[in-house]
């Protein structure tokens, strides 16, 4: 009940577990593509690449999010022109800009005067206290876009998640999806860092999808239970930094890895019963 009371409150609880729950959605739906993709080794990638945008941020005293937003976007675009030409392997320029993205950050925040250490940590393992209604407000708008945009075009990222040819053959203008969702999961990324953090965004954007996954092959029903997964393991997580006073992110990755366990446990028993029942009959 002290929870509730404080979260009724106190503006900074109200925000952070606000911001929790549309980071769940964005993630959720953006995880869907990037797993069904096969790239999620590209999230990781700009997930620290957006780490350089930071550092010439707070190098050049700007806002950090938005220096983060402008090196993601550039980095995701980058990708996905690089490895769609051929000039270069996928893999390839996902680590070139991690590794960049990452150098760049630490050059450019230790160069800044006044640096300490406890300027990163908020950043790389999430600080949900330092929220704002600006943040919240923005997380809203984008959440709203992304939902009417994934029901009105769902088809057709669900073809190019899939299969990018087969997606050409039926019409669908694959390049202008590949780098719209290119630049959506930079987005959703960066403005989700306050939350978890850039070390476990990552998970947050893989595991809801592998849990579902679980129990549904069809997109759609994917995408949808993930972004509902991780909104409760987001809510939930909240609740427990709230009690136990553990870093938010850690507990909602906690939560999540343990739920996969069960339905991995649930899934194993459920088939050893009914090979049984076979055998029996």
């Amino acid at each position: 009940m002290n929870f509730i009371h404080d979260i009724i409150q106190y503006d900074y609880l109200s925000n952070a577990l606000i911001a929790c729950i549309l980071s769940g959605i964005l993630c959720g739906i953006a995880g869907t593509y990037v797993v069904c993709r096969r790239m999620v080794f590209l999230s990781g990638g700009i997930t620290h690449a957006s780490f350089g945008g930071l550092g010439i941020a707070f190098y050049l005293g700007t806002n950090p999010i938005a220096g983060a937003m402008l090196f993601a976007v550039a980095s995701s675009l980058g990708i996905e022109w690089a490895s769609s030409k051929g000039r270069i392997r996928e893999d390839s320029a996902i680590g070139i800009m991690w590794g960049f993205g990452m150098a760049v950050g630490a050059l450019f925040m230790s160069l800044r005067p006044g640096y300490t250490s406890g300027d990163l940590s908020s950043y790389l393992f999430g600080s949900i206290i330092t929220v704002t209604d600006a943040d919240v407000a923005a997380l809203s708008i984008l959440t709203a876009a992304i939902l009417l945009g994934t029901a009105i075009w769902l088809r057709p990222i669900m073809y190019v998640a899939f299969d990018r040819e087969f997606a050409g053959s039926q019409g669908v203008h694959t390049k202008v999806v590949s780098y719209t969702m290119a630049a959506i999961l930079a987005v959703a990324i960066v403005m989700s860092i306050r939350i978890m953090g850039i070390v476990l965004l990552i998970s947050l954007l893989t595991m809801p999808v592998a849990i579902v996954n679980l129990f549904s092959k069809s997109y759609a029903r994917i995408t949808l239970w993930s972004a509902v997964t991780a909104a409760v393991a987001s809510v939930a997580g909240v609740a427990a930094s709230y009690h136990l006073e553990v870093p938010s992110g850690a507990a909602i990755i906690f939560i999540l890895t343990i739920t996969l366990i069960i339905a991995k446990c649930y899934l194993c028993i459920t088939k050893v019963r009914k090979k049984a029942d076979e055998n029996h009959t």
